[in-house]
């Protein structure tokens, strides 16, 4: 219990330190004692699937697994704009938009696939002068994020059924679906946003293997 990995699927909602501070709790709760706990990398609080959570030494292992490859599904909307990139943005509509076809999509996502530069979005947690950029992005200050080196190994299973897509893709460390989604929307020349994402796979873990929390909390306090 002290020195353990947990693989959880998130419901929506909850944000990745909700998952933490729950499992904390309830470790110093059965135990009496306060451990450290973590995890392997962010979930939106609106996103769902596969987080992993390190308690004890294993937390000396963090960095490891923030590196694994990443597996998502993803739905977007089409032929609007999020002010974040996902559903708890401002939503603006396309005022002209034609309707996309599955050819079209499948054409323009083969653009996205290898190693590309891609921007992060103000709506997130990496620091800029010891602050979450999220942070300023609330108080409308845009801060300066400069584009970083990823790789989409593959974006797959597409359907579309207007003007809602969905695929499946697989990609590196530091991959923003939500950075993914908008710029093939700007490709697309109709815009795009991020309606519902799950993580499915972190290396070699997978969402299969993961319990939900109310599971977890019940081993913990089992003992």
């Amino acid at each position: 219990m002290l020195n353990n990995i947990y693989l959880i699927d998130k419901p929506s909602g909850w944000t990745s330190f909700d998952v933490v501070a729950k499992i904390r709790g309830s470790i110093k709760k059965s135990t009496g004692k306060r451990v450290k706990v973590g995890h392997t990398g962010t979930l939106d609080p609106f996103a769902t699937g596969l987080l992993i959570v390190l308690v004890g030494t294993e937390t000396k292992k963090q960095s490891d697994y923030m590196k694994l490859d990443k597996e998502y599904t993803a739905t977007l909307f089409l032929g609007a704009t999020s002010s974040t990139g996902d559903p708890e943005g401002i939503i603006t509509r396309s005022q002209e938009t034609k309707i996309i076809q599955k050819e079209d999509v499948e054409e323009t996502i083969k653009k996205f696939v290898g190693k590309i530069k891609q921007t992060p979005p103000q709506y997130s947690a990496i620091k800029v002068g010891g602050q979450p950029a999220y942070k300023s992005a609330r108080l409308g200050k845009a801060v300066d994020l400069k584009p970083r080196s990823i790789e989409i190994f593959n974006i797959g299973e597409v359907t579309l059924k207007w003007p809602i897509m969905n695929f499946v893709v697989s990609c590196s460390s530091g991959t923003y679906i939500r950075v993914l989604a908008e710029d093939i929307g700007k490709e697309l020349g109709c815009g795009a946003y991020l309606t519902e994402l799950k993580r499915t796979k972190i290396g070699n873990y997978n969402l299969k293997d993961a319990k939900n929390i109310d599971d977890i909390i019940n081993d913990l306090d089992q003992g």
